[in-house]
């Protein structure tokens, strides 16, 4: 008890007291989730609304596509890049392996699957005459489209906090992508790791910290905005 008191206590100093190394690590880690839900965010949630408001050969095969990819374990996918990123993968020449930019294109292929599966299921939970209604009274697409988004925004809030909670707390396809290195790519699940196999518990309890800070801020505002969507109602 008393080693963890004191490892919560570093934890707490090394939090306020600036620490460069750890925010270092806070920032690396919040720039690369934010770049990969930011890319993947319009064209998924454009897929979503197809699968919802469209009918094509093959829509119920991609549901369940991204249905199975839901529950696709982050390690695999990194694996799975990693052979196309590494040196004599197909991808070899572009040099992009253990870099920030192939840890982005990790967490796009973890987010992406979220984003359509549960935007998919926001979307029909809509009433499709709002669609309709807005087209008949010559609505553009995009107008209709953003009607349609207001109704159901609370839906696509809650899709979009899963997503980004998803990839900023995953581990495995940053340390396969990313390969952890010291300044570059270590991001705040990498050092947890990191930290506590060496039995160095401070830092991983600062930095779990912002991890459940961070989740009950998403949640509140999820939740601050749901009451007022209902207030308004």
């Amino acid at each position: 008890m008393d080693d963890l008191a004191t490892a919560t206590h570093k934890a707490f100093v090394l939090l306020f007291s600036g620490d460069s190394d750890l925010w270092q690590i806070i920032g690396i880690s919040f720039n690369v989730s934010t770049n990969a839900i930011l890319i993947a965010l319009v064209p998924a949630l454009s897929l979503a609304f197809a699968l919802s408001y469209l009918r094509f050969p093959g829509r119920r095969f991609l549901i369940a596509i991204f249905n199975t990819l839901l529950s696709m374990p982050a390690v695999v996918i990194g694996l799975i890049f990693y052979l196309f990123l590494s040196r004599h993968g197909p991808l070899g020449d572009l040099r992009l392996l253990f870099t920030q930019s192939a840890m982005i294109i990790g967490q796009i292929a973890l987010c992406f699957p979220i984003l359509v599966a549960m935007g998919h299921a926001a979307f029909q939970a809509s009433d499709k005459r709002a669609w309709e209604t807005a087209r008949t009274l010559g609505a553009s697409p995009f107008r209709a489209l953003y009607t349609v988004m207001h109704e159901v925004r609370f839906g696509l809030l809650a899709t979009l906090l899963a997503a980004y909670g998803r990839i900023i707390a995953e581990v495995g396809t940053s340390m396969m992508l990313g390969g952890n290195i010291y300044h570059y790519t270590r991001n705040i699940p990498t050092a947890i790791a990191l930290e506590t196999s060496k039995g160095e518990y401070a830092q991983g309890i600062a930095l779990g910290t912002v991890l459940i800070l961070m989740t009950f801020i998403l949640n509140t505002t999820l939740h601050y905005f749901q009451g007022r969507g209902q207030v308004v109602a």
